[in-house]
């Protein structure tokens, strides 16, 4: 069931930004800073800050019901390390991350869109793979998972064209980790058995 539409819009304040903001200040406390691009129905972003209390956690999602859900049950919960975007990840993400300041980067189950006419609508593009590759630490992670296999080869072939390091090899999908949080959809797959495409990338230190 879809949420209904909160009246309070989240996170505009960053929106606007030409710089990025002092994340110490805006959490108030210090730790590993993580992106979700497209956090969706807000399953994995919750579940994730609820078991990492100090990671600071931003999430991005355009679709304004789910970004706003997210936040208020995250702020019900007394999550302190999440903070919700509505809006395109691709215009702000390049203005309120500096490089080299990302710990990990999420991005779970994109829209594959189906129609060859909105594929430049994909987030995974190589020139948004490379400036998320400089936005990570050396040593930083890119976790993408999705359900749809010809996207995902596409996506990691893009990926690792930017320059991302895969440990397993080059075109080389990662097995489940119980040890992860899986989004509500990977959670639903898991259940039903469907398969699920998995990399867990580096940026390789210089």
């Amino acid at each position: 069931m879809r949420p209904a539409l909160l009246p309070d819009p989240v996170g505009l304040k960053f929106v606007p930004l030409e710089a990025p903001p002092d994340w110490d200040a805006e959490f108030g406390f210090t730790g590993p800073l993580e992106l979700e691009i497209g956090s969706g129905a807000g399953g994995h972003a919750l579940e994730y800050c609820r078991r990492n209390p100090g990671v600071r956690f931003v999430a991005f999602e355009w679709r304004k019901k789910y970004a706003r859900d997210t936040q208020m049950r995250g702020e019900k919960a007394g999550l302190k390390n999440l903070r919700v975007i509505e809006s395109d990840a691709r215009f702000v993400v390049p203005r309120i991350f500096a490089p080299g300041s990302l710990d990990v980067i999420h991005l779970q189950f994109p829209d594959p869109w189906w129609k060859r006419s909105h594929a430049k609508r994909a987030v995974v593009q190589p020139d948004f793979a490379k400036l998320m590759l400089g936005l990570l630490k050396p040593g930083g992670r890119f976790d993408m998972r999705t359900d749809v296999q010809d996207r995902a080869l596409a996506m990691l072939e893009i990926l690792e064209g930017a320059g991302f390091h895969n440990p397993l090899g080059a075109g080389v999908f990662h097995p489940y980790d119980p040890e992860e949080v899986p989004s509500t959809r990977e959670r639903r797959y898991l259940s039903s058995g469907e398969p699920v495409y998995r990399a867990r990338l580096v940026k390789a230190a210089p």
